[in-house]
């Protein structure tokens, strides 16, 4: 709707957010409806969303990124829940959320995290999800993303990932598939696409994504939407100069 360019006033506010605060658990996590289900991905939609509608003082927030803090495990990585093995998709949800919080400073060995999401890119030049699985488009996006974030996206060969996004192209049709050779998708289009505008190789007359909330960075700055991001002032991209920066250490 944001990006539709829709009033978001006009929307019965008060009845989505109290359905999203009724999700949040004592102990900061959030369902996903009323089965219960507990999943990261859930914490970054309720935070994502709650942003999106100026309530973000309706949760738990100290509650919700020390949950999130505890999903984080020794390689590094985060997880869909406590103990959960670590995931690339998931790393995006609870790095996401700690940045719509402003609570980058919880995550353990930036580092580590950033070493973790490196070693995700294959011989083929695309990044996997998790160790011992093949290159899949759609992680260009759950991984740049957060090594945007993180001020780290130099720490994988951009040029080798681009090529792989490309060659996933459908040469008949135009979509992109999660791979070379395979069938084209919608899903892989937008995150091909999106990591195609992450790692800088679309005109400057194109617009920016934003790492953080997926929405063009022009929607975000409209909305005024909040964040926080690792890096050093003077060489911070543009897209992200507006967020609160983390001053990035040599060594986390």
């Amino acid at each position: 709707l944001a990006l539709a360019k829709y009033d978001l006033k006009q929307l019965p506010t008060e009845e989505i957010v109290t359905f999203i605060v009724s999700l949040q658990q004592p102990d900061g996590s959030f369902a996903g409806d009323q089965w219960g289900e507990i999943d990261t991905r859930f914490s970054y939609c309720a935070l994502s969303a709650l942003s999106l509608l100026s309530s973000m003082d309706r949760v738990d927030v100290p509650k919700a990124v020390e949950y999130i803090a505890s999903c984080q495990n020794l390689d590094g990585g985060f997880g869909s829940m406590q103990g959960a093995e670590s995931h690339a998709g998931q790393v995006f949800c609870c790095v996401g959320a700690l940045s719509i919080a402003k609570s980058l400073h919880v995550i353990r060995h930036p580092d580590l995290l950033g070493w973790w999401l490196a070693e995700r890119q294959c011989d083929s030049g695309g990044l996997n999800g998790r160790p011992e699985k093949q290159a899949d488009v759609c992680y260009s996006w759950w991984i740049l993303s957060v090594l945007s974030i993180l001020g780290r996206v130099d720490w994988i060969n951009r040029d080798r990932l681009a090529s792989f996004i490309a060659k996933a192209q459908d040469p008949d049709d135009g979509g992109i598939a999660d791979r070379p050779d395979d069938m084209p998708d919608i899903f892989h289009t937008f995150f091909g696409l999106s990591g195609l505008c992450l790692l800088g190789k679309f005109p400057d007359s194109y617009r920016k994504i934003d790492p953080v909330y997926a929405l063009p960075v022009d929607i975000v700055k409209e909305h005024g939407l909040g964040a926080q991001v690792i890096g050093d002032k003077g060489t911070i991209e543009p897209r992200l100069a507006h967020y609160d920066i983390i001053q990035r250490k040599n060594k986390c």
